[in-house]
């Protein structure tokens, strides 16, 4: 069934937008990279994907995550994470990146409850500003004051030094990312610029020292030059973004949750032109120039690089797992076993159902979204222990 058309409004919306790109393309000479681009489509003030007021999540939106599926995923993470904040003691606190449309949390301190392993607060770290109030206000009707209380949202990292956890789901892949191609053996970036119709056309610029020096950084992790012609995403600022939203912790874990390979199947030959895609109405897109602000911008995560970034920011590298195994590794089956016998109805047990399913089958979310986790001054290894694929990294 084809899309139904956009509404004015929404056109009207994107408008403004491309006009503000046009504007930055001609600042800065005829073209701006792709991450760039990217960084304006989905973050400019008021008019990017994710900082105006659409909706972004569930059946009205263009993409579902995993917490708003309902309560299952958030409380298997709260059973992962509960004993750290235990073993931190009554100052751990918990900080949220991107937080959403603040069902994760919701649920997952409704679990902390539960297991007596509440943080003293619970942070969201969230650069969206629409998107904050909307968390603000789901929040403020779902959580009892005295919890709600407990939630403060965050301008930044952690303003001071901080034991607790940090968990983000589906934040790296949001990332601007920079794209590189390879051409006579040498690495170039990927560029926007404007066709004579003022289009937005890809092209490409010499790479930059940091750009390029990481792709031969993958390339002798690879054992293998990448061939001519082969493009792909590449986040050689993923270490100081990981440092930066981390901040000051001291003692605790860092867990996400996200869509990605490990860099061997990542940088697959048979991949020659990256995991970049937008996703609109619950389809992929692949021309991730189009509808520009109306739509989500992605690209997958290289978890060696991730998990590169971790531990070379001081951490140890607690385990790697698909997230089916995470999920029934923290407590899945207890978890649907309590929400069914509370359930209504019959109709209600069989959504908890199909909501484990969704989050657990192979096809679907199980396999395609992994889970990855560090930690420092605390045992945060136990959350891995089912199907831990930390050699496939």
């Amino acid at each position: 069934m084809p899309d139904s058309p956009l509404s004015d409004e929404a056109l009207a919306h994107s408008a403004r937008l491309q006009s503000l790109i046009r504007e930055q393309i001609a600042a800065a000479g005829g073209a701006i990279p792709f991450w760039r681009f990217m960084e304006l489509a989905l973050y400019a003030p008021g008019l990017g994907y994710y900082s105006a007021g659409a909706t972004k999540f569930g059946e009205a939106g263009d993409f579902v995550t995993a917490p708003e599926l309902g309560p299952l995923f958030a409380g298997c993470v709260a059973q992962a994470l509960a004993p750290v904040l235990r073993q931190l003691g009554g100052d751990a606190r918990l900080l949220e990146i991107g937080a959403g449309s603040g069902r994760f949390a919701e649920h997952a301190i409704a679990r902390l409850l539960e297991l007596d392993a509440l943080p003293a607060r619970y942070a969201i770290l969230e650069p969206s500003a629409d998107l904050r109030e909307r968390q603000r206000e789901h929040l403020s009707r779902s959580l009892a004051p005295r919890l709600f209380d407990r939630v403060e949202w965050l301008d930044g990292p952690m303003p001071d030094d901080w034991n607790g956890v940090l968990f983000a789901n589906e934040v790296i892949d949001a990332l601007p990312t920079p794209r590189f191609a390879i051409r006579g053996g040498d690495v170039c970036e990927e560029h926007v610029a404007l066709d004579d119709d003022g289009g937005f056309v890809r092209c490409e610029r010499p790479a930059d020292a940091l750009l390029a020096a990481a792709v031969r950084h993958v390339e002798r992790r690879l054992d293998a030059p990448f061939a001519e012609g082969y493009r792909s995403e590449l986040l050689p600022q993923l270490p100081y973004w990981l440092q930066a939203v981390a901040g000051g912790l001291k003692s605790g874990a860092m867990l996400f949750v996200d869509y990605g390979h490990p860099r061997r199947e990542y940088y697959d030959p048979r991949r020659g032109d990256g995991t970049l895609r937008a996703f609109h109405r619950h389809r992929v897109v692949d021309d991730v120039l189009a509808r520009v602000g109306l739509q989500d911008i992605t690209a997958s995560v290289d978890f060696t690089a991730l998990a590169e970034a971790g531990t070379g920011a001081g951490f140890d590298f607690a385990g790697y797992c698909t997230q089916a195994s995470f999920l029934i590794g923290n407590g899945l089956e207890q978890c649907l076993a309590a929400h069914e016998a509370r359930a209504a109805d019959e109709a209600a047990r069989y959504a908890l159902r199909q909501q484990a399913k969704a989050l657990t089958l192979p096809g679907g979310m199980g396999e395609r979204f992994q889970a990855i986790g560090f930690a420092r001054g605390v045992d945060f290894d136990a959350a891995f222990l089912f199907g831990d694929l930390g050699f496939r990294l």
